[in-house]
């Protein structure tokens, strides 16, 4: 058959030179990663099977055969399963930038040691390619299930590789390594040896559903027709009693089925038993996938069926704002022959979820108290996505809320929840305050915080996109609604004593002129000119009225392509700042306001920019101030 040769592209290359050139400090990951790419083989033939999409596949003997050669130092991994078609070759291993390349090479640079190296093998589903830390070079030869043409493919990891069509090829996918001479010093080891061999398998996927054959070494020249060994003893963790199972044997379930190589954060144990029975082991990573956010991530946990697999990814049984939660649900009374439409309209996968999602929940709580270190890092990975659950999952609303902290000016570093800034609310006040930014110093700094400040009032600062829509949804907690200090009109005297009504009404008195010129003549910008209560520093800021969109908001509504009409804000001043004062006498001591009327303008584009906005015309903004300042020196 015709052989074709091809070129990796550059970023493909680049990372086959980091793996040639051992930029991991544990080579064993390439057999785990290889036995677990044969183990998803043999899943998805037995799922096909199940659904009679592969009428014409094997299947009475699905496993795994690892073969070593000493004499011609190869090494192969064998599988019976779904294999490949051409096309998927050239798609799946013909080209690396399917895997995230870029992404990849990027955190590959960043890890500061050999372990964060490590922990990124898995995490971008290259694993197949670390087998060229270990071998010259890699062979595969793959048949899809049910047809009849199998595909080659060969590289040495130099820049290049081949396909070829073959006539023959058993089903399933078998991967060839010709491996590199044993080094101690860079920490290759002889991968030909039975007992290398075996300790790797039963280290890293001792636990995997199907077993994984060997045939031993000879003990001489006379042993006779050996009979293969299968390696691992195939049990089920979340079947065995905890006390039966180490913390270590969990961690590496997790890194197969996670695709990590990092240990997970938390392990979650649950089991149902009565009318409807059901185990579940579950994940908490300690590190957020590249791709978590984006549109085409495949979330959900592996569900199987009186410990047959059914589906790699069953998004029915936890909701969008876990999807970063890996794990294993087994139930007892599902059918074996199910679909995603059967299954989210089965009741029995719904109370699986009610209660999985209330698991979860309690457990990140519970971390928040027991753990507050691994609480931390839980928080900074998935915080952000655990808060769309305050938006779309009403029922478990105040179990989110438990589990969630916010940064506050209460303290620079220590994160609080809302039960704790509730406990702290001074005499009178009867809200709790927040301000969305993009940045904690950015919040910090606006002028919305002074009044806040110099009152000594806790205000949460949330820089999370999500947190622009999550605060209007909830509203309230504990009876105490949830303010932001750039909305509407703030009332700070009940929180410390402040001007009594009668000097509120003489300052209103004085500058009612002054605010309502100023409202007539910046009326394409503005809604209303009005003083402030929340300003002490700063002359000017503009805020949202109460129930309107914030300017963040309504950018994001405009990304997503929804149409939103561009509401007018509020200017505020205030009366005690020189500029405002002086302001208001020239109001009333001039007749010709030009001058003035340029003034205001620039005192509402001052406010715009202080709270990160940017002026509605820069040329006549930057040429209002060169005048001015030209004037001034």
């Amino acid at each position: 058959m015709t052989t074709e040769t091809f070129e990796f592209q550059v970023e493909a290359r680049q990372l086959l030179q980091l793996m040639i050139h051992s930029v991991y400090s544990n080579k064993d990951v390439f057999l785990r990663e290889l036995v677990s790419n044969a183990s998803d083989a043999l899943d998805k033939l037995r799922l096909a099977a199940l659904r009679d999409d592969a009428p014409d596949a094997d299947v009475s003997d699905l496993h795994i055969e690892l073969e070593a050669d000493k004499n011609a130092r190869t090494l192969t991994v064998r599988d019976n399963g779904i294999g490949m078609s051409y096309d998927e070759v050239t798609r799946l291993i013909g080209t690396i930038a399917n895997s995230g390349t870029a992404k990849f090479l990027q955190e590959l640079h960043e890890a500061k040691d050999a372990a964060g190296a490590d922990g990124l093998i898995g995490q971008f589903g290259v694993g197949f390619y670390s087998a060229f830390m270990v071998a010259d070079e890699v062979t595969l030869v793959t048949r899809h299930a049910g047809e009849t043409q199998g595909t080659r493919w060969t590289s040495r990891g130099e820049g290049t590789y081949t396909l070829e069509r073959l006539d023959e090829a058993p089903q399933g996918t078998t991967v060839t390594l010709h491996l590199k001479p044993a080094d101690s010093d860079d920490q290759l080891h002889d991968y030909t040896s039975d007992w290398k061999i075996r300790e790797i398998v039963k280290r890293y996927s001792d636990f995997i559903t199907w077993p994984v054959r060997m045939v031993p070494e000879r003990a001489g020249d006379d042993a006779g027709d050996r009979e293969p060994e299968t390696l691992n003893s195939m049990k089920a963790l979340w079947a065995r009693p905890r006390d039966e199972v180490s913390d270590e044997e969990y961690h590496e379930l997790y890194k197969h089925i996670g695709h990590d190589w990092r240990d997970p954060l938390e392990t979650i144990r649950l089991q149902a038993e009565g009318t409807f029975e059901y185990q579940a082991l579950l994940f908490l990573p300690a590190h957020a996938p590249h791709d978590l956010f984006t549109r085409g991530y495949q979330r959900g946990v592996q569900l199987y069926v009186r410990r047959v697999f059914i589906m790699e990814d069953c998004e029915e049984l936890l909701p969008s704002y876990l999807r970063f939660v890996k794990g294993v649900v087994d139930a007892q009374d599902l059918t074996l022959n199910v679909s995603r439409e059967i299954l989210q309209q089965d009741r029995h996968i719904r109370m699986i979820q009610r209660r999985l999602t209330k698991k979860v929940l309690s457990t990140v709580k519970d971390l928040a108290t027991s753990a507050p270190d691994r609480y931390a890092t839980f928080w900074r990975e998935f915080g952000a996505v655990l808060k769309e659950g305050l938006i779309t999952d009403s029922e478990n609303r105040e179990a989110i809320l438990g589990a969630c902290s916010f940064a506050s000016t209460h303290d620079a570093e220590a994160p609080t929840t809302l039960k704790d800034y509730v406990a702290r609310m001074k005499d009178g006040q009867d809200d709790v305050y927040f301000m969305t930014g993009e940045s904690r110093q950015a919040i910090e700094n606006s002028p919305h915080m002074e009044a806040f400040r110099a009152k000594g009032l806790e205000v949460l600062l949330l820089t999370d996109p999500v947190d622009e829509v999550w605060v209007d949804a909830v509203g309230e907690y504990d009876g105490k609604a949830l303010r932001s200090v750039a909305k509407g009109d703030i009332d700070l005297s009940g929180a410390e004593e402040d001007k009594s009504e009668t000097e509120k009404e003489k300052q209103g008195e004085a500058y009612a002129g002054l605010l309502g010129w100023m409202t007539e003549h910046l009326g394409d910008d503005v809604k209303e000119v009005r003083l402030s209560s929340r300003l002490t520093v700063s002359p000017a800021c503009v805020v949202s009225d109460s129930g309107e969109l914030t300017p963040a908001l309504e950018n994001m509504y405009r990304a997503m392509g929804q149409e939103v009409p561009e509401a007018k804000r509020i200017l505020e001043l205030n009366p005690e700042h020189q500029l405002v004062k002086t302001l208001n006498r020239a109001y009333a001591d001039r007749q010709d306001r030009t001058e003035l009327t340029e003034t205001a303008e620039l005192l509402h584009t001052l406010a715009v920019l202080a709270e990160g906005g940017r002026p509605k015309e820069p040329a006549r903004f930057v040429q209002l101030m060169a005048d001015r300042l030209e004037r001034t020196v």
